[in-house]
């Protein structure tokens, strides 16, 4: 007998809205508190008596855990479940935060910031794993753009209330980032699985129980999960130059503090506000063209940005590169997982979200040291980067059905290669038979 919490996903619109409300509290939740430590640490590293290259080490020590571990911990949530690794995610990131409150030295913040990426990436992975395993393909490019908007509203808030506070009261912060973390795992817990994944999960306990546990299936890559993943690189590309030389860049055009800030937020306020009407169309239209088009002006305001000498322009362009984003991020999403069996969709996520965070890791180490040679240098090696990437992405998707194809439909779309939408048209169809494996 299955169990069933306050909040289930039983097929249909009302379960998958109840998931999508709760997800989206949890992850806006635990983002409002992580990145409220962000604007301070590098000087908290200062106070402590560290480096500013111990500051560096310890800022990318959180991107580095996320790369070693996020498609380990897509393997585990499909073993055990998504809500049990969500929970623990958030008590992991929790638990880190609340540990900077004992005096410690130094170095020992990269091993609690390695924490922090560790359940940080845990919660993003089995959050959107379980979008992936429970919620309609044909309504699931509005399900992401939920969990993204949840997610950036967060990231507008928390560095906001971190920067007002300051570092004369980072205790402040870290007590607060801990018990928000932990407060987030509150709606998690309400969460529980559909039926038929819960069922699996109870066989699943039972053999392993009795000591014949099969192995997890192995994934099938296909054209369209590639595409994404390569989307996914593109995007972290952008946001590690972002995270390196947005603030230099401002800073060297004579920008004050508020104006600073004010470019942050008005980068998140328009994504949350575009996050309801792009995942509509990423249900209704050719998801191809919304990633390409998306990444693409990315890549244009990116290339664009250090020629631009006038501050309040260089705030208007990040706020309107905002809406690209909004429209690549759940547009690629539902590319990425469609077809894809909700018992492998942790390790899928898992692998996006590992290509992701390593391409911001590399572009951030990067960064700083070509923008220290040339201002410009930085922002246009990551959009011609990123132009290559997009050409890459059309060539693979250019047999694969760019408008979402419904459950009961997605078979006879593989198949009826006639009809396929193309970016470019091309009477080769997609290799259904050529395939790689990961487990």
């Amino acid at each position: 007998m299955i169990r069933r919490d306050p909040v289930s996903t039983p097929a249909g619109a009302d379960g998958s809205a109840r998931l999508i409300r709760t997800l989206t509290l949890t992850v806006f939740l635990q983002w409002m508190g992580a990145t409220a430590i962000v604007p301070m640490l590098p000087v908290y590293i200062r106070r402590l008596g560290g480096s500013d290259a111990l500051a560096g080490v310890v800022m990318a020590a959180f991107f580095a855990a996320g790369v070693l571990f996020q498609y380990p911990i897509g393997r585990i949530t499909d073993r055990v479940g998504r809500r049990p690794v969500l929970v623990a995610g958030l008590a992991v990131y929790g638990a880190a935060s609340l540990m900077f409150l004992a005096p410690i030295v130094p170095s020992a913040a990269i091993a609690l910031r390695s924490l922090q990426g560790i359940g940080a990436g845990a919660a993003a992975v089995a959050s959107l794993a379980m979008i992936s395993g429970s919620v309609a393909a044909e309504r699931r490019g509005r399900a992401f753009a939920s969990i993204f908007g949840g997610e950036i509203a967060g990231m507008a808030v928390g560095p906001l209330v971190g920067s007002l506070l300051g570092v004369h009261y980072m205790w402040a912060i870290f007590l607060g980032s801990g018990i928000i973390s932990f407060a987030a795992c509150i709606p998690a817990l309400r969460i529980a699985e559909s039926g038929h994944i819960a069922e699996e999960r109870v066989e699943a306990a039972a053999r392993r129980a009795g000591g014949s546990a099969a192995p997890l299936s192995r994934i099938a890559f296909n054209r369209s999960m590639v595409g994404a993943l390569v989307a996914g690189s593109a995007l972290g590309l952008a946001n590690g130059v972002y995270d390196i030389c947005w603030t230099l860049l401002l800073v060297s055009r004579g920008a004050s503090g508020w104006e600073i800030g004010l470019s942050w937020t008005l980068f998140a306020v328009p994504f949350v506000i575009a996050a309801k009407p792009s995942g509509w169309l990423a249900d209704h239209m050719d998801r191809r063209v919304l990633v390409v088009a998306g990444i693409g002006l990315s890549a244009t305001l990116c290339a664009s940005y250090p020629f631009v000498h006038s501050v309040p322009a260089l705030i208007v362009l990040a706020a309107f590169e905002a809406l690209g984003f909004a429209a690549a991020l759940p547009a690629g999403q539902s590319m990425l997982t469609q077809g894809s069996e909700p018992a492998q969709v942790g390790r899928v996520q898992g692998l996006f979200a590992t290509c992701q965070t390593a391409s911001t890791a590399v572009a951030a180490a990067a960064a700083g040291a070509a923008f220290a040679l040339a201002t410009w240098l930085p922002f246009v090696t990551a959009a011609s980067t990123v132009v290559l990437s997009l050409a890459v992405i059309v060539a693979i998707w250019r047999s694969v059905p760019g408008k979402v194809q419904p459950a009961g439909h997605a078979g006879a779309a593989v198949h009826a290669t006639t009809s396929r939408p193309s970016l470019v048209q091309s009477p080769i169809p997609e290799p259904v038979g050529v395939s790689w494996d990961v487990q």
